[in-house]
């Protein structure tokens, strides 16, 4: 006899065929391996007494606080653990009962409907500024669209371009110098009809810029500010364009001056659903979401946003990560940006790992190798 210990991650549907189980008991087999944490905020303590002896008559489980049984509090937090069957036989049993479980029932059953993309797809950067934080990403005029070719030889699905800089502190930019910086840009674009084949991004918010690159060949506005700016929420729906909305708190010039969240995940949710209500009632019907590593976060809300990417998966839209050799790996391993490729690697994997749809790069190929790799092990 040999006894292996299988890693938390393990495909078990693939395991349960090896051993020919029989189909319908791959299904709840595989249901029943895969664990599920819910962390739950303000329950009404008469709901999660209820929650809590549910979910130990089917197995699974909920922490709550000492002196929850005799109602010390009126509302607790508290940790639900449970199993994939669990959760569906739970969200089913709460929809009768009262103080709110219908609600949270409800909520359940979406979390258990999210889909994660199968394969993410990658975004390649290409800056036509001085003075972004990268260097290697700066490209001009034809040299640019020979950049651009590379990337999509090396794999990137999508070229995102912008001219001026979204670092911490960085010099607001006029949108008529950020159009000059663009035009040969937009000029090569056009000779070279390199948007016949190439999926194009415009990251700016300013309408000018956005309008020029949509009559360029632009397909996506990559919005930093998130379409607060109902122009451009025009623009993308008369152009057909797909909107990358980003979180950020503060402007490029102010975020980092000691952002603050009581709950960075809910915080940035709640601020993301409320912008895709507002996109579609501008008719824009293609929306990616952007939780805004690095914009406005502590090192602490980064790394929270990025495990709990899942969260985000409950609004049904791609979800976008770009850490691509940003400064939270150099507040966790000291490193100037050319020497970050590791870290963001290993962030970008995470993201993938957790739902992102699209990664935002510098790097390519490396990417594209990275990924290939990491799918063979999921």
């Amino acid at each position: 006899m040999r006894v292996k210990k299988l890693n938390g991650a393990t495909d078990t549907t693939h395991l349960l065929k090896k051993l020919n189980v029989d189909s319908g008991g791959v299904k709840i087999l595989h249901q029943k391996s895969q664990i599920h944490l819910f962390y739950i905020e303000d329950l009404h303590v008469g709901a999660a007494n209820i929650l809590k002896q549910d979910a130990l008559s089917i197995g699974a489980d909920l922490a709550v606080p000492r002196g929850t049984v005799i109602a010390k509090t009126p509302t607790v937090d508290c940790l639900l653990i449970a199993t994939t069957r669990q959760l569906q036989k739970l969200a089913k049993k709460e929809l009768a009962q009262p103080f709110g479980l219908k609600g949270l029932a409800e909520e359940l059953a979406y979390f258990l409907d999210a889909k994660k993309p199968k394969k993410a797809k990658i975004m390649g950067v290409l800056n036509a500024n001085e003075d972004s934080f990268y260097e290697g990403s700066r490209f001009v005029g034809k040299e640019a669209v020979r950049h651009i070719e590379r990337m999509v030889d090396q794999g990137a699905d999508i070229i995102d371009i912008g001219a001026v800089s979204s670092r911490p502190g960085a010099a607001v930019v006029d949108e008529q110098e950020e159009l000059q910086r663009l035009k040969p840009i937009f000029q090569a674009i056009c000779e070279a009809k390199i948007y016949e084949d190439t999926v194009l991004s415009i990251d700016s918010y300013a309408p000018l810029v956005v309008k020029e690159a949509l009559e360029s060949g632009f397909s996506i506005i990559n919005d930093i500010t998130g379409f607060e700016n109902d122009t451009l929420c025009k623009l993308c729906a008369s152009y057909n364009a797909t909107a990358v909305v980003m979180h950020m708190q503060g402007t490029p010039q102010t975020m980092q001056n000691n952002p603050q969240y009581d709950d960075v995940v809910f915080e940035v949710y709640e601020y993301l659903a409320k912008q895709v209500e507002k996109l579609e009632s501008f008719g824009v019907q293609d929306i990616v979401l952007d939780v805004g590593i690095g914009f406005g976060k502590r090192l602490e809300d980064n790394i929270a946003l990025l495990k709990n990417l899942e969260h985000f998966l409950r609004l049904e839209k791609t979800l976008l990560v770009g850490a691509s050799r940003k400064s939270m790996i150099d507040a966790l391993s000291p490193s100037k940006p050319h020497e970050r490729l590791a870290g963001t690697l290993a962030l970008h994997l995470e993201a993938v790992r957790n739902g992102a749809g699209i990664v935002r790069v510098h790097d390519v190929y490396e990417h594209k190798q990275a990924l290939e790799v990491a799918y063979s092990l999921m």
